[in-house]
């Protein structure tokens, strides 16, 4: 049996206080290793550097990517979306360009690799004259990262495979990836994730393991659901991962909040330990 994916959760950054009882939580519910959330700049602080690492190796967690959030509008719709999510409104591009920088450089004092965001909605048409400029922005982005021996990773969703892949010769950096969320593609209506494999498997370095259905009207997301209640089809995903030779990280991402939350981590770690097993096994013997 080849070396199979490590399975993880996601912890957000919202204060330094929290920290320690996170990291606490994260070990006591036996994980040690995690994506780092963060949407505010101002926390990524040299200070705040000396205090993380401290908890890292005092909780023996390592991070195994900096999700990098940027300031002003996000809507999580098909409409306001389109005007205000990631690199893709003109007006909001420079200095969210300069705040992935910023997160990298926080990540990077970190000893953290991977750096992932969302885009926003890419243009699907590659003659829309906002694209060439989205791709100028994020080849800044991806240069900076490149002198700290960083990848940016595009956390799927907003834009179809295709497109992402057709950005990522655009752009033409060899530090480009893919955080493929498995149920983003759905909750998008942009694809599944089994089949976008197909399109981007080859630049997967860190994967969401999250459930959920398609939209049911042209304004809202479809709805998250916890694994194992979605569409997502994670033996098929799986088996189509260790062909690839996927052997990085899992991050269950369940977007909820209190109790159940949790709950409902633990549960789908044992289910996807499951799949993982039997995917990965069924990969050696077939090698």
């Amino acid at each position: 049996m080849g070396k199979s994916p490590k399975i993880g959760t996601c912890v957000r950054f919202t204060n330094m206080e929290d920290m320690a009882e996170k990291f606490d939580t994260l070990r006591k519910s036996g994980f040690d290793t995690c994506q780092l959330l963060s949407w505010d700049p101002t926390l990524w602080t040299e200070e705040n550097v000396v205090l993380m690492k401290g908890l890292l190796e005092e909780y023996g967690v390592t991070p195994s990517a900096f999700w990098c959030g940027w300031t002003g509008p996000c809507v999580w719709n098909f409409y306001d979306g389109q005007i205000t999510l990631g690199l893709v409104p003109p007006e909001y591009r420079q200095k969210r360009v300069e705040e992935l920088c910023a997160g990298a450089d926080f990540a990077h004092k970190l000893g953290i690799t991977d750096v992932v965001t969302h885009m926003g909605f890419i243009p699907e048409n590659p003659n829309d004259p906002n694209f060439a400029p989205f791709c100028v922005g994020v080849r800044s982005v991806a240069q900076h990262l490149k002198e700290n021996g960083q990848w940016l990773l595009f956390e799927t969703g907003q834009e179809t495979p295709v497109t992402m892949l057709r950005c990522f010769e655009q752009v033409g950096c060899d530090n480009l990836g893919v955080n493929l969320d498995t149920a983003n593609l759905i909750l998008y209506g942009r694809a599944n994730p089994v089949d976008a494999l197909d399109v981007f498997g080859k630049y997967v370095r860190n994967l969401h393991a999250k459930d959920g259905r398609y939209p049911t009207n042209g304004h809202d997301l479809g709805i998250e659901t916890k694994i194992g209640e979605g569409k997502v089809d994670f033996k098929a995903l799986f088996r189509k991962l260790a062909q690839l030779g996927y052997d990085r990280h899992v991050t269950i991402e369940r977007e909820i909040e209190g109790d159940q939350q949790l709950a409902d981590i633990l549960e789908s770690r044992d289910y996807l330990q499951a799949v993982i097993d039997e995917a990965y096994g069924d990969a050696s013997v077939m090698a």
